[in-house]
C-alpha cells in the first residue's frame, strides 16, 4: 500500500480536556504538561507516559518521546481500543470511548508549518514506546511505515498490532490552528465539543465519525 494522499494525522483527548487546549491555543507534549500539572483528565496509561519521558528520539539527540506531542496515521487507533475494552490493569480511566474526541491534522501541512518555525518533527514505523522503535525524520523515509497496517482494522498478529501504532511527533507543542476537523462518536458530544471552542478564532467542523470508534 503506498503512502495515502493526503495524509491525515490523529490524537485523541478527552473531550473535558478540550476547553483548555483551545484556551492555550496548543496541544503541549507530556513533558510540558507534568510541569503544569496534568490535564482536566487523563486516558493514557502513566507507566507508559512516564517511560516516555526518558526514551531517547534516535534521530534528534538529546530529546525524548515524551519531550513531543504525539499522533497517530489512522483514527480508531489501538490505544482507542484499550479504552473501548477499559480492563487493561495499567489504565485507570474507566470513562470509555465515548468522551474521546478525534483531533484531526493535514500532515504535509503539519510539517511545512513545523520546518518553517524551527521545530523538530519525526515519525516512527511503530509504537514510540518500544525500545526497538526505529525513528525518521524524512519525508523520502514514509514509504518505510506498513502502511497495511496502519489501516488494518484486524490487528491481533502482533506485527500488525505494532506497525499499526506508528506515531507521528512534533517538539513542545502542536498549534490548535491546525487542527482541521474533530470527529466525535455520536450527535450527543458534538454541542459539547461547540461549546469548548465557543468564541475561539479557529473553529474546526465537528462531525460524527461512528466509524472511527469501536
Amino acid at each position: 500500500m503506498p503512502v495515502p494522499a493526503p495524509l491525515k494525522i490523529y490524537h485523541i483527548v478527552h473531550i473535558d480536556n478540550l476547553a483548555s487546549i483551545v484556551a492555550d491555543g496548543c496541544l503541549f507534549s507530556d513533558a510540558v504538561m507534568v510541569r503544569r500539572g496534568g490535564p482536566p483528565t487523563t486516558i493514557g496509561m502513566q507507566n507508559i507516559k512516564s517511560a516516555r519521558l526518558t526514551m531517547p528520539v534516535r534521530c534528534h539527540r538529546g530529546t525524548f518521546v515524551g519531550e513531543y506531542v504525539p499522533f497517530n496515521f489512522c483514527p480508531r487507533s489501538v490505544m482507542l481500543n484499550l479504552i473501548w475494552y477499559g480492563n487493561h490493569p495499567n489504565l485507570s480511566y474507566r470513562g470509555g470511548q465515548q468522551p474521546i474526541v478525534h483531533l484531526e491534522a493535514d500532515f504535509d501541512r503539519t510539517v511545512k508549518w513545523a520546518e518553517a518555525q524551527g521545530i523538530r518533527w519525526a515519525f516512527t514505523l511503530a509504537n514510540a514506546r518500544a525500545t526497538y522503535a526505529e525513528f525518521r525524520a524524512r519525508l523520502d523515509q514514509l514509504d518505510e511505515i506498513n502502511w497495511n497496517a496502519v489501516a488494518a482494522t484486524d490487528f491481533r498478529p502482533a506485527d500488525v498490532k505494532e506497525a499499526k501504532q506508528a506515531e507521528f511527533l512534533i517538539q513542545d507543542s502542536f498549534p490548535w490552528h491546525l487542527v482541521e476537523r474533530i470527529g466525535v462518536h455520536s450527535q450527543a458530544f458534538a454541542p459539547k465539543v461547540a461549546s469548548a471552542m465557543h468564541g475561539a478564532a479557529h473553529r474546526p467542523a465537528v462531525e460524527i465519525k461512528r466509524d472511527w470508534y469501536y
